[in-house]
């Protein structure tokens, strides 16, 4: 498989790296970090303007199309500069929306930046099982009332609609019985708790009471909607994967020239045999992830289910033991100021953390890779 990038993509990414480098620096992230709102109107702005917002959106809705390597390099270049502005949030919502069909006013003014998306899936009690839902959605009138409470919803306070899923039918773990909505933020019922996360960004708890929504909200057919948001938190989670590439370049490269200007004995700590070895290491680990980030991006369109669930499992699994092991590494060759936030290490390593944690984590898609039914045919021939 050929991993290179066409010539559009790496003007893409140098454009992104490009504006990241001018206009999202270290010390401006931090100042929008202490801001009341924690994102920055004027970088969502510069986002649309670079068409980043357009890109995953049909033509049809004003969009550029692009595909998930598209996305894959955008991500990277989003993952090294630490963005915290609401853009995975968002591209996650209206993906959902192109899966579904319809909605299309929606999807056209996300692509002209004019409106931002979170998806409140995760509950208190389903951790990584996206389908153990407790909030409820009943049939009233030409509508349905939801009911129930969604946590650690990425940038949720700070979005003007919501994707959400709740149980129409079934026992509490069931695949089947689960309904997919678009709901107004403002909607009468919606009470949203912000706060910021360890990596810096948003997220908040947003508590549905009584909320009612027309029928035109719910997102395919009612009750069949497993499929739908399986294959979007796939997607979802192949993003994250390029998002920590992004950021694993960056912690490395910062790391190497900090070793190489740190000096102990007289000399730069890079110059002892033990810390190379680590850096090597370091390196092969990235080697690895990036590899598997590539595939699971190139794997997102299979047509077999299977196929892409296994794919991007192993994505995940594998760049979550990078993501570790670079992490940990980095703040050990860092010595105590990679635990400061004067330095961008630390705030490397917890986006690292999080990034690892979100959509499942290592030992989730380790068993979700297991249990695929190609995995026991293999393990069987073995």
């Amino acid at each position: 498989m050929d991993f290179s990038l066409t010539q559009e993509q790496q003007q893409l990414s140098d454009t992104v790296r490009r504006w990241v480098d001018k206009d999202y620096t270290f010390e401006q992230r931090k100042a929008i970090v202490q801001s009341d709102q924690g994102i920055s109107a004027a970088a969502w702005s510069a986002m649309a303007e670079l068409g980043l917002t357009a890109l995953p959106i049909p033509e049809a809705q004003g969009g550029f199309n692009g595909g998930a390597i598209d996305m894959l390099v955008v991500m990277q270049e989003l993952g090294r500069g630490l963005v915290i502005e609401p853009y995975l949030a968002t591209v996650l919502g209206a993906e959902f929306l192109k899966r579904a069909g319809g909605h299309d006013d929606v999807l056209q003014q996300v692509a002209a930046g004019e409106r931002k998306l979170a998806c409140a899936l995760g509950e208190k009690q389903s951790r990584h099982d996206q389908f153990d839902l407790k909030a409820s959605a009943r049939a009233q009138g030409d509508g349905f009332v939801l009911n129930g409470v969604k946590t650690v919803v990425l940038h949720g306070a700070q979005t003007d609609a919501l994707i959400v899923s709740a149980r129409s039918s079934g026992a509490q773990r069931d695949t089947d019985g689960i309904s997919l909505f678009v709901v107004p933020a403002d909607a009468p019922g919606v009470t949203r708790t912000d706060y910021r996360t360890i990596d810096c960004q948003r997220a908040a708890d947003i508590t549905l009471h009584d909320v009612w929504v027309p029928a035109c909200a719910l997102l395919g057919k009612p009750e069949t909607g497993w499929d739908l948001l399986d294959a979007v938190a796939d997607y979802g989670a192949a993003l994250l994967c390029a998002e920590a590439i992004g950021a694993l370049d960056a912690i490395n490269a910062a790391t190497l020239e900090y070793v190489k200007t740190r000096q102990q004995f007289g000399v730069p700590i890079g110059k002892f045999q033990a810390l190379q070895h680590r850096m090597a290491e370091m390196f092969m680990q990235l080697e690895l992830a990036r590899s598997m980030a590539m595939l699971a991006a190139a794997k997102l369109d299979c047509a077999d289910a299977q196929e892409r669930r296994r794919t991007v499992s192993a994505a995940k699994a594998r760049v979550g033991q990078a993501l570790k092991f670079i992490g940990q590494q980095a703040i050990q060759l860092h010595g105590g100021m990679g635990v400061t936030n004067e330095l961008p290490a630390a705030h490397y390593f917890k986006r690292l953390t999080m990034i690892e944690l979100t959509l499942g984590d290592t030992d989730h898609h380790l068993a979700r890779f297991i249990a695929q039914p190609g995995f026991k045919a293999v393990t069987a021939a073995d």
